[in-house]
């Protein structure tokens, strides 16, 4: 009876090994299976007025090697980009690329022409909707303009990342030139658009939150 018991205790634990090293191996799995990451961006992850290269985007594609984390890149990001215009958009690049995830990067054009803020809230909101009804993961990134039109609209622009991020439950790189904005010497004659020095550090803004997409 002993004997038995102990083979049962045993049989038992090697099922539990076994289950564990299942989860391991699928946890595994679904880390290294090929992803497709689609960026949808205006012209602060389209390398203006900086060598072809030197941007934010391509220093992922050299990072998401580095880690050997097996995923591309899919740039679909113009200079002067609306939200309109990637909500016209998105609807042919998901269906072309397929995209596990869609880093959507838009909105400062929005704000830089004082354009209705519901309005960008609501392409914002059905960009979202459209990337998870096409079974992709979402990375929302955040925007601050400076007060031209007013410190409550430049408030009212930024809060609208937070308040999409939390309605449709994903994640938010709350300022993607955090840590950028307030050192000149990283910008254009323009003002506007950062340096190539300043890719990187827009990359680090960015990194942890997709990095957790990417584990998922």
């Amino acid at each position: 009876m002993q004997d038995n018991v102990s083979k049962l205790g045993k049989g038992i634990g090697w099922i539990q090994m076994a289950a564990a090293l299942t989860l391991v191996f699928f946890a595994t799995c679904a880390y290294s299976a090929s992803k497709t990451v689609l960026v949808l961006g205006d012209s602060l992850s389209a390398e203006y007025g900086i060598a072809r290269g030197a941007g934010w985007v391509t220093l992922l594609e050299q990072r998401l090697k580095a880690e050997q984390i097996d995923a591309s890149i899919v740039n679909a990001s113009i200079s002067g980009e609306t939200t309109s215009g990637g909500k016209a958009r998105l609807s042919e690049l998901l269906g072309q690329h397929r995209p596990s995830i869609v880093v959507i990067e838009l909105g400062g054009n929005d704000g830089l022409r004082g354009l209705p803020l519901a309005s960008a809230e609501a392409n914002l909101r059905a960009m979202i909707q459209e990337s998870q009804k096409a079974k992709a993961k979402v990375l929302l990134v955040g925007m601050q303009i400076p007060p031209n039109y007013g410190r409550e609209y430049a408030d009212r622009f930024s809060g609208l990342y937070q308040k999409l991020s939390k309605e449709a439950k994903v994640p938010l790189v709350p300022f993607l030139l955090e840590g950028v904005a307030n050192r000149p010497q990283l910008f254009q004659a323009d003002r506007i658009h950062p340096l190539a020095e300043a890719q990187p550090i827009m990359l680090d803004n960015i990194w942890p939150h997709l990095k957790s997409l990417l584990q998922r």
